[in-house]
């Protein structure tokens, strides 16, 4: 059993994604189960409009879960365990304010000491915790970690061992009793019976304190694996602020959601991106042994590319699919090669129908000569034998010609084979571009 489970709290960006699609083909791989979990416990962040986004989007990349668990519906479970866990003295209050904790971790930065908590709460006898509560002091809950180092095997990095003195003890509760993500997340994969989890290696602290947590919890420890996590080029974290970068925004620049799949799945691997694989081999291919642990820099450009490359070989059915573009199926097999993106369909589309408005500067001789071997009859060849004869007149070379020609038919200097394109107007339209478009 396999989760994902994002916080609505913005928009789902590429790196959620990319834990989302290693989740799911991680259990299409091992036949597993996968189910969507929604954190949602912070109630002061969290909003609609970002589920229904989580949905959407998951939804557009074609991951399907088996369920859906709302952490805000568990509130009841998450009150028993903060309960149990305070009779058994697993946990305990702890009363520095956020500038008071932010003053030790200084002093021991300063020190040249990792920035650890130091138990100060702890040595608080049942006296001084009630004359603190007496005063208005609310405490937020601490996780008591024994002294015993933990360690696991994960999926990607191997080994991984930690000295509990190492670690803080982690808040699992804020001064409201509301719960944190450390706490509910491993009380929901016991329940869930969750027995894999992936995720970003942000969370490698996180993990050795949960592992106490299923211990004292008496939970099954799943097995975990920590990818590395995926930065833009300037070496910056990706996050919900960078909305550029959010699964919404790739859709509207019409990033075909396959193509998605395959960055997210093979960027940081042995694979190579190159090709484009449908879902069914990803799933089949997919090897969580194949990443690296170093870091993955998001690269637009790489995506952009990938997608072109898709773009061009797209099959007209499938365009017609996915897309609501009015075109048929000889404009789509002309225009597609010199195509990047799918907005330049109707870009094209609306050359052929309407021409352009730029002006040309060509010469009275060569302009004569240009629309006085324009062909009779418009097919494939035509374009040959049109400027075949043009060049036999004029003093011009053939670069300077087909370029010129371009432009007084569609205003640009690049574009689909003229052979091709050509076929796609008809006689008096093309002489009217020339004429209308011409300049001296």
């Amino acid at each position: 059993m396999l989760r994902f489970a994002p916080s609505p709290t913005g928009f789902l960006h590429i790196g959620n994604a990319r834990v989302a699609v290693l989740n799911y083909l991680y259990s299409k791989k091992n036949d597993l189960d996968f189910f969507l979990r929604i954190d949602d416990t912070d109630n002061t962040r969290s909003e609609e409009k970002y589920v229904d986004s989580i949905y959407k989007d998951l939804e557009w990349l074609g991951i399907k879960y088996s369920k859906v668990v709302r952490q805000s519906s568990r509130s009841e479970k998450y009150k028993d365990v903060f309960n149990h866990l305070k009779n058994k003295e697993l946990i305990y209050p702890c009363f520095e304010t956020q500038e008071e904790l932010a003053i030790k971790r200084k002093v021991q930065l300063n020190q040249g000491k990792p920035p650890i908590y130091d138990r100060a709460s702890l040595n608080l006898n049942k006296n001084e915790i009630s004359n603190l509560i007496s005063k208005g002091k609310q405490p937020h809950w601490r996780l008591r970690l024994d002294e015993r180092s933990i360690s696991w095997n994960d999926e990607i990095h191997g080994e991984i061992k930690f000295d509990n003195l190492s670690i803080s003890d982690p808040v699992l509760f804020r001064s409201d009793e509301m719960p944190l993500f450390t706490i509910t997340s491993v009380v929901d994969d016991i329940d869930f019976k969750v027995t894999n989890i992936l995720r970003g290696d942000d969370h490698i602290t996180n993990t050795a304190a949960q592992i106490k947590l299923f211990e004292y919890l008496g939970g099954q420890i799943p097995k975990f694996g920590h990818f590395p996590l995926m930065r833009s080029k300037t070496g910056a974290g990706l996050s919900k602020r960078f909305n550029s970068f959010s699964i919404n925004e790739l859709g509207k620049k019409k990033i075909f959601p396959i193509v998605l799949l395959n960055y997210l799945t093979k960027i940081g691997s042995s694979v190579s991106i190159e090709n484009i694989d449908d879902l069914e081999k990803l799933k089949t291919d997919f090897q969580i042994n194949h990443f690296s642990k170093n870091s993955v820099l998001f690269d637009e450009d790489d995506l952009d590319r990938m997608n072109s490359k898709y773009l061009k070989d797209l099959p007209f059915d499938v365009l017609k699919k996915n897309f609501d573009i009015d075109c048929d199926k000889k404009f789509w097999e002309i225009i597609k090669k010199n195509i990047e993106k799918i907005d330049e369909v109707e870009e094209w589309k609306q050359i052929i129908l309407n021409g352009t408005d730029s002006k040309v500067i060509v010469s009275s001789e060569l302009l004569e000569s240009i629309k006085k071997f324009i062909p009779n009859e418009i097919n494939e060849k035509s374009w040959k034998i049109w400027t075949d004869k043009i060049l036999e007149e004029n003093i011009v070379k053939p670069k300077e010609l087909f370029v010129t020609i371009r432009l007084l038919l569609t205003g640009k200097k690049f574009g689909p084979s003229m052979n091709e394109l050509l076929t796609l107007l008809e006689r008096k339209e093309i002489f009217k571009r020339i004429e209308d478009n011409s300049g001296k």
